[in-house]
């Protein structure tokens, strides 16, 4: 995917950084000068929504344009709070990614015209479901547990203890009045945030 991104640029006219860990992104933020960060929400060790907040912190006006295979819908607008310039689906074409990063490296805010319209109509609908309650951790544990992960493998991927993740669930489920992993896999599918 790296790859992929670097390729939308000419070679030579670009300077470009990789990190494949939320640790590894940091220190580049930090020992370096860049236009934009391209983050990925989902990233070995952190959510990518805890780096997005560290980013704001060390470099508050660096453009962060978040790029997740995750439906824009369910992560756009906590991007958005946490700080992004844009956010735009991997399964974006080329074209609309180079215009999302041109868009956002000159100061702009990109999002897509079909989540511009979601964002519309859910400011003016008073009916929020249920997963919008749920903090950024607490959806990420979700979609997790939907995705057919068990405690010890969230645990192990989000570098928490099982008892953490039981934690979570256990918020998730009552905040959601829901009573079993079957009900919250099922919520998840419908609601389309797993696939």
């Amino acid at each position: 995917m790296r790859e992929g991104v670097k390729g939308l640029f000419a070679a030579g006219l670009a300077e470009f950084g990789e990190a494949r860990s939320g640790a590894e992104a940091i220190n580049l933020i930090r020992d370096s000068e860049w236009d934009i960060a391209i983050l990925d929400i989902s990233l070995a060790g952190r959510s990518g929504l805890d780096v997005l907040k560290e980013i704001r912190q060390l470099r508050p006006k660096l453009p962060v344009l978040m790029l997740s295979m995750h439906a824009e819908d369910q992560y756009a607008m906590r991007a958005f709070k946490a700080g992004a310039s844009g956010y735009i689906s991997k399964a974006s074409s080329r074209d609309e990614l180079r215009q999302a990063v041109l868009k956002v490296i000159k100061g702009g805010r990109y999002i897509s015209p079909s989540m511009a319209e979601r964002m519309v109509f859910d400011i003016s609908s008073s009916d929020k479901p249920p997963h919008e309650q749920l903090s950024d951790r607490e959806l990420e544990v979700l979609c997790l547990i939907a995705s057919g992960r068990t405690v010890g493998e969230i645990a192990t991927s989000l570098s928490l203890s099982d008892k953490t993740i039981s934690t979570y669930r256990r918020r998730i489920l009552d905040k959601m009045h829901l009573s079993t992993n079957a009900e919250l896999t099922h919520y998840a599918i419908r609601n389309h945030l797993v696939e």
